[in-house]
């Protein structure tokens, strides 16, 4: 079996779904298992209609409802022109999902609160329609395929808008499912990003969770292979959009891809890798639009040359140090330190520590009032805004060439306030102004990856 993961721009529209229909008849002799994201900005969509609706918005919220209706029909129509029965069926189930989510979005509105359990299931309605069209469209062009509800696999606990997947419950009902589902079927396909707790409430994994989705029903099937179609050709040295002369990496480890994810490239949902490397799956990063192209494989350690393979970055981040002459020579003051991040759930980043000095990233996003409040009862705290944090990632990056002299050659002129290396020797990571931001990333991409042509 191979997992088959397409994302929002890989089912946009109806052609691109057709595209993606077209890539999975071609793969039926491996037992493709689909799973697919919500239709490109559907998601999205679905949290603003989440946040009106607690607004009390209701105009607003209604026009949003009737937009998602007469987008899905419109696809559904388009892929289902010439298949009558098929397309009414697909009608049918489309309105009987609006007409749910409209109810919940009406009380929501009543009450003026948004509850965690009626968010996720506002949130969570793209993938239903979106899985709906495609099983449909499926079926029409020929391949006998089953819709399967991810809720019935992927169980979670913990927080319900960033689920915490059962491992062991995950193993232990996937592969009956799949093959109940697989009985006189060419294929199967399920949602992404969708989840239930082992109540059977509902849930989900958080943004970008349909990668995550594929990895976790991957490892439970013990796929040959998880491909991740999305719209570029494959996991690239920088972000295109930002850095001018980019390269489509071959291969690259399961540690690097999973330190890419985590310090801002937007190549794969950061947790999906954990899955894959209990079973030593291989994932391919693939184009749905260039489906040609080899795109970039990701897979264990011992298969990967060592060298750098990327520059990424986080733009919006905040730098916290922390100074305490009372540090010096004591014990528990880091512990004491980062107890209070935790209790007040601020995520950290990057660290670097001295005798006398803790300074620590944190994403701009998170409100750090409370954490600064209770360290200055103890410490001086500096909190210094507009930063950004850049890393240069590849395996035993800091040991390969004269990588870290070229990377200080091109950060001369610069505000360097934080350089922290990876315990791993995949990544070293450093704070510099935001605004220098751009011209600094691609400064280092070209002084990097031009010397590796």
């Amino acid at each position: 079996m191979i997992l088959m993961k397409f994302g929002g721009t890989s089912v946009a529209n109806s052609e691109a779904i057709q595209r993606a229909i077209s890539i999975i008849g071609s793969k039926l002799d491996e037992r493709p298992i689909v799973v697919v994201s919500a239709m490109s900005k559907v998601t999205d969509m679905l949290y603003r209609i989440a946040d009106m609706a607690a607004a009390q918005d209701e105009a607003q919220t209604s026009l949003l409802l009737e937009q998602l209706r007469e987008r899905h029909i419109t696809v559904a129509s388009e892929l289902l022109a010439n298949s009558g029965h098929m397309l009414n069926e697909a009608i049918s189930e489309i309105n009987n999902i609006c007409d749910y989510l409209e109810k919940v979005v009406t009380s929501v509105c009543a009450l003026g609160e948004l509850s965690a359990r009626s968010k996720a299931i506002i949130i969570s309605r793209g993938e239903n329609l979106s899985s709906t069209i495609i099983y449909h469209a499926m079926n029409a062009s020929g391949i006998d395929t089953e819709l399967i509800d991810a809720r019935q696999m992927i169980i979670t606990s913990g927080d319900t808008l960033i689920g915490d997947p059962i491992f062991d419950e995950i193993n232990n009902r996937v592969p009956g499912i799949i093959e109940k589902g697989y009985k006189g079927m060419k294929a199967v396909i399920t949602q992404g990003f969708i989840s239930s707790t082992i109540d059977g409430e509902p849930s989900v994994l958080g943004r970008g969770g349909s990668d995550y989705t594929a990895s976790l029903i991957g490892m439970a099937v013990d796929a040959k292979r998880i491909e991740i179609w999305t719209d570029v050709d494959g996991v690239r040295t920088a972000d295109p959009r930002r850095v001018e002369g980019t390269k489509c990496l071959d291969k690259i480890s399961f540690e690097e891809a999973a330190e890419m994810a985590h310090f801002g490239a937007k190549v794969l949902h950061p947790l999906t890798i954990e899955p894959a490397i209990n079973k030593n799956i291989p994932i391919l990063v693939l184009n749905s639009t260039n489906p040609q192209h080899p795109g970039t494989s990701i897979m264990g350690n011992d298969a990967i040359a060592d060298g750098v393979k990327a520059v990424s970055w986080k733009e919006d981040i905040l730098l916290i140090n922390i100074f305490s002459p009372k540090m010096i020579n004591a014990t528990g003051f880091v512990q004491k330190v980062f107890k209070v991040f935790r209790d007040y759930n601020v995520s950290v980043d990057l660290i670097s520590t001295s005798e006398a000095n803790i300074s620590v990233t944190v994403a701009g996003q998170q409100n750090v009032d409370q954490v600064v409040e209770h360290l200055s009862q103890f410490a001086e705290v500096h909190v210094f805004t507009d930063k950004s944090q850049v890393s240069i990632i590849g395996k035993n990056v800091i040991n390969y060439g004269d990588v870290l002299q070229r990377l200080m050659n091109a950060l001369k002129g610069n505000n360097l306030y934080m350089i922290s290396q990876g315990a791993s020797n995949i990544n070293i990571s450093f704070v510099v102004d935001r605004i220098d931001l751009t011209a600094i990333v691609n400064t280092i991409h070209s002084n990097l990856f031009a010397q590796q042509s």
